[in-house]
């Protein structure tokens, strides 16, 4: 019979040994790691049957790492550990995917019954194949990452709408997604089997979206020269994704206006009349309300789409997704370029993390593929790595700091003075990973200096 195969993330020596020899004792295959960032370099080497992490460790916690996990193998099984067993350690754990939790001290027949519990829940998983069948033609949920609960609300209104056949809006800045919240949609959606046919109408000249949606007749215009089937037609029977329907013209905005009040439409040129038996999923970056008030967008129109609005948050609005984002793009690309770059350092991962992100999921995907093309060495993005507009944030303290406004009753300018300056300092040691020769040229000033200023306000 085949060992189970488990891995142990503890920075503790002490326990991780113990609990390796316990394991290793009752017949379980175990690797044991220091810390969270050699669990991420090891998890996917090997096919672990589950995984033990503490909840506190340096460099990676067991959150991320259960985030971590869970995005590579929606099924692999965690138990945390935890020294700190408070209920919202424990049930912030949970809710990211975790099995189930230990506290320490740890108690031998504790740790074996969790763990066998575990092991035989995977076990009856693996055995239900019916089950994995069926949840393999549904379309794959995990091409859109996301734990937090701005993500989690977009997650559930797709599994309310997607069995229906109500037209859909998805309102969203550029880079956000709303695509794959549209193939979502439809591959979930009793049209799955017909085709998703999708249309920028923003990217697409007015001129030739008419033709483009609805098709022509051989000699409709100049250079018609045969006839041309639409996009409605090629979605029969399926879905139709407009993104960009804000940047329609309000004569197109008629017509498709009767398409979606009476399922029909005819093609430029033609005398015959179509039935449209598609299903609309629109898109925009804009706030349509106010193109309504502004006289650029119909109103009759705006109701027949605004039915089931979906609001997909940017990047900024839902920060603690992106480092499991840029763990994932990090695997994306070092398969796809052949590297084997590791991770990113704790201050390169914070300035990302802080970064406001304009373009959004779109902006970290393509800065990821080229720190990871770049980065020539097996081995951490470092913050010197980072495009300037993401290293250079230090420069931002500045600006918060000279906004500054002197109260009524006056404050005192030696100890701001003392406070902004111990401040920075700080600052630049963070943005230079500790290094204090690094932090003192980020301040432009020689390392006798810096390190006395440190050694001035007790911070070494």
């Amino acid at each position: 019979m085949k060992k189970a195969k488990i891995l142990i993330a503890e920075d503790n020596n002490l326990t991780r040994i113990n609990m390796s020899e316990l394991l290793s004792e009752t017949g379980y295959e175990v690797k044991g790691v220091r810390d969270g960032r050699e669990a991420m370099e090891a998890f996917p080497l090997e096919k672990y049957d589950l995984v033990i992490t503490d909840l506190k460790m340096p460099h990676v916690d067991g959150l991320l790492l259960l985030s971590f996990i869970k995005e590579v193998n929606p099924e692999n099984l965690v138990i945390i550990m935890t020294g700190y067993a408070s209920v919202n350690s424990a049930v912030e754990a949970m809710k990211l995917g975790a099995f189930d939790y230990i506290t320490k001290p740890l108690k031998d027949d504790r740790v074996l019954l969790t763990v066998e519990r575990a092991l035989s829940y995977a076990k009856l998983k693996e055995e239900n194949v019916a089950l994995k069948d069926h949840l393999k033609k549904k379309y794959d949920f995990g091409k859109m990452i996301g734990y937090s609960d701005s993500m989690n609300k977009v997650f559930e209104t797709i599994k309310k709408v997607a069995s229906s056949d109500s037209t859909v809006i998805i309102y969203g800045e550029s880079g956000t997604g709303k695509e794959l919240v549209a193939k979502a949609i439809h591959f979930n959606s009793d049209r799955r089997a017909n085709p998703l046919v999708t249309v920028n109408c923003g990217a697409i000249p007015e001129e030739l979206l008419e033709s483009e949606l609805f098709g022509h007749e051989k000699g409709a215009f100049t250079g018609a020269i045969r006839t041309r089937i639409g996009r409605f037609e090629l979605a029969q029977e399926g879905s139709i994704f407009l993104d960009e329907i804000g940047d329609m013209s309000p004569s197109l905005q008629v017509k498709l206006l009767r398409v979606i009040q009476e399922k029909q439409f005819e093609r430029i040129g033609g005398m015959s009349t179509i039935d449209a038996d598609t299903r609309i999923i629109a898109a925009t970056h804009r706030n349509l309300e106010e193109a309504v008030k502004e006289g650029k967008f119909r109103e009759d129109l705006y109701y027949r789409i605004n039915v089931i609005p979906i609001y997909l948050p940017s990047l900024r609005e839902r920060k603690t997704d992106i480092p499991i984002l840029i763990n994932h793009f990090l695997r994306t690309f070092n398969s796809l370029k052949k590297k084997m770059i590791k991770g990113l350092t704790v201050e390169a991962m914070k300035c990302m993390v802080e970064y406001s992100w304009p373009g959004n999921v779109r902006e970290l995907q393509n800065i990821m593929e080229m720190l990871v093309v770049m980065k020539e060495e097996e081995d951490y993005i470092d913050v010197d790595d980072l495009p300037d507009r993401l290293s250079n944030q230090i420069d931002q303290v500045f600006d918060v700091e000279a906004g500054i406004e002197i109260p009524d009753e006056g404050f005192s300018l030696n100890q701001t003075i003392t406070n902004f300056e111990k401040d920075i300092l700080l600052k630049a040691l963070n943005k230079s990973g500790g290094v204090k020769n690094k932090a003192a040229k980020l301040l432009q000033i020689n390392r006798t200096t810096y390190v006395e200023k440190l050694k001035r306000y007790n911070i070494m």
